[in-house]
């Protein structure tokens, strides 16, 4: 039942936006759920962790290596070039590219099994780029849109920490000490997760209500090119590079589901709430898009290795 739950993520987003843009009064008044809810959807992706997971980087350094660089530069490039392109307003603009700047997001795990990729190597790369976050996240967004809107490095950077570090940490640390004590309940967490980017992302919709009929397509179109291009740039560098079919798969997820959830949640704290609007929009999209891309590639005659899908206990979508 949790796990149905879970899988039907974008459709309950959907649904629950819809509600949200009709009735805004139902979930604007709560924007104050948006950074404990998404600090509890970090604290689920830490137990769902393990130490194992993180020894497995040394396995494959470069491809590691690789997948956070092409995170943290091409997501970051095309969403400022996207922004130039399509002339957004400032609001809108320091929300796409912050959106650009975050790390991969924790759905990609369940889309890359879905898709036949590497599945240890699409936690690690998640893990590696969440972790990083607490400095390329405020930097590269400085470097972006210093000059346009004013960033607070130091801010930003503290409240990564909080919202992300720290609870992953958290929850690394219950799944170690106490993982057989917990493994009977960790299915639920997965479901928690996905409940509450729901409500994040009503939230954002109720509180954008003006602007997204305003602005909806155009930060639609924003979004769309924006996951398309990283998809699409992790697959093409992946392959230019002669790696496998496999990793390419992963490369190319990795890079174009980003974590939108702190893109909202950091928007919302250092930004406006049109800033936030983006990284909700693109909550929605990059599920989608993902679960289309995996059932293309999961019709394909690629080999399958089962020894190397282990069994995902749980993600949480976001």
């Amino acid at each position: 039942m949790l796990k149905k739950f879970t899988s039907l993520f974008p459709l309950w987003a959907v649904l629950l936006s819809t509600v949200a843009y009709f009735n805004p009064e139902y979930f604007a008044p709560h924007k104050g759920l948006i950074v404990p809810f998404l600090s509890l959807i970090m604290l689920g992706m830490g137990v769902t962790l393990s130490v194992d997971s993180f020894l497995s980087v040394l396995k494959k350094p470069s491809v590691v290596i690789l997948g956070t660089l092409m995170q943290y530069t091409l997501m970051p490039f095309f969403a400022w070039l996207i922004c130039l392109a399509l002339k957004l307003p400032t609001d809108i603009m320091a929300g796409v590219v912050l959106l650009g700047c975050c790390p991969g997001g924790t759905a990609s795990n369940v889309i890359c099994y879905l898709a036949k990729g590497d599945v240890a190597l699409s936690i690690v790369l998640t893990s590696v780029s969440t972790l990083v976050a607490f400095l390329a996240t405020p930097f590269l967004t400085w470097l972006y849109i210093g000059q346009t809107v004013e960033v607070d490095v130091m801010g930003m950077l503290v409240s990564v920490v909080k919202i992300v570090l720290v609870p992953v940490l958290f929850g690394l640390s219950i799944n170690y000490f106490f993982e057989e004590k917990i493994r009977k309940i960790k299915d639920v967490f997965p479901a928690i997760s996905a409940l509450a980017i729901v409500i994040i992302i009503a939230v954002i919709i109720g509180v954008n209500r003006g602007s997204l009929e305003n602005m909806g397509l155009m930060v639609m179109l924003a979004v769309v090119l924006h996951n398309g291009l990283g998809l699409a740039g992790g697959y093409g560098v992946a392959k230019a590079l002669k790696l496998s079919e496999k990793e390419a798969r992963t490369l190319a997820i990795e890079v174009g589901m980003q974590n939108s959830g702190l893109s909202v949640a950091l928007a919302i704290k250092h930004f406006t709430a049109a800033a936030a609007l983006p990284g909700a929009i693109f909550s929605i999209w990059h599920n989608l898009s993902g679960a289309f891309l995996a059932g293309h590639w999961a019709g394909d005659s690629l080999h399958d290795d089962k020894s190397e899908r282990p069994e995902i206990s749980g993600n949480p979508l976001e």
